[in-house]
């Protein structure tokens, strides 16, 4: 299989002198499943998209300037912009590592409608159904580019919830593949009151299964996926609980660097 990806170890970045790749975040969202143990959420991407299309992944996409900017950093909560730093790299400032925080929850909300947020108390956001119409309504306008992210959050008066998500990995689109990204992994629990959009402008279709279920149907030839997103279904297999998965990879965060592997397109 040819090469598409390549897991990176470590906070230093490797930059084709041809293509430098674009900064990325994606979030692997995962809920606990109704028998025991939990599931992981999965997108299938319209045939038609220029990157990844017809292959089951997560929700995410590129950072934009806009993710760290000084409005949209005065609406975040919950990681210092130093811890953020420290975790993806002391060639980003503060700010820049803060944005793929934001990038992640930005996506996640733009592809499927789930908003990761806070109140001001630090409080969960939670929905009711004026809320959830509400939240349709400004999900729509964000899309048209009508509303800005940090706007969003300023007019409900929320904070984007960093520390909702748990750095995961670290992969980067080798040198010789014409669309590059540099894109971090993150994992986070869907809030008990929210459930994803099952499609979108970004979604064909979505469905939630076990990392061993995800890990079958592909070897079948039922779930088309690039290597990254298999082997962080096969690393979150050696987990039995939702909240053990958390508990490990917010633990990495304060200690040590998480990662980066050679990855392959999808058979």
């Amino acid at each position: 299989m040819q090469q598409f990806f390549r897991r990176r170890v470590g906070s230093g970045r490797v930059v084709s002198e041809k293509i430098k790749p674009r900064q990325a975040a994606t979030v692997i969202l995962l809920r606990r499943a109704e028998a025991n143990g939990f599931e992981v959420f999965l997108t299938r991407r319209p045939d038609g998209m220029p990157f990844l299309g017809g292959m089951y992944c997560y929700p995410g996409g590129s950072v934009t300037r806009e993710d760290f900017s000084a409005a949209m950093i005065q609406r975040c909560a919950g990681l210092p912009g130093e811890a953020a730093r420290r975790i993806v790299g002391a060639e980003f400032s503060p700010r820049e590592a803060t944005g793929f925080w934001v990038a992640a929850i930005r996506e996640l909300f733009e592809e499927v409608g789930v908003l990761l947020a806070v109140t001001a108390s630090g409080a969960p956001f939670t929905i009711n159904h004026l809320e959830a119409n509400r939240l349709a309504d400004l999900h729509r306008a964000l899309l048209e580019k009508s509303l800005t992210f940090p706007a969003l959050f300023e007019i409900q008066e929320l904070y984007c919830d960093l520390a909702s998500l748990a750095y995961f990995s670290h992969w980067q689109t080798p040198a010789q593949i014409a669309m590059r990204f540099d894109t971090r992994f993150f994992v986070a629990a869907l809030p008990d009151d929210q459930a994803p959009l099952e499609s979108s402008y970004e979604v064909a279709h979505s469905l939630w299964l076990t990392p061993e279920q995800a890990m079958d149907r592909h070897e079948r030839g039922e779930l088309p996926m690039i290597f990254p997103t298999f082997a962080s279904l096969r690393t979150l297999a050696d987990f039995d609980t939702l909240e053990n998965v958390l508990k490990e990879y917010r633990s990495a965060e304060n200690g040590s660097n998480p990662a980066t592997t050679k990855a392959s397109q999808p058979r």
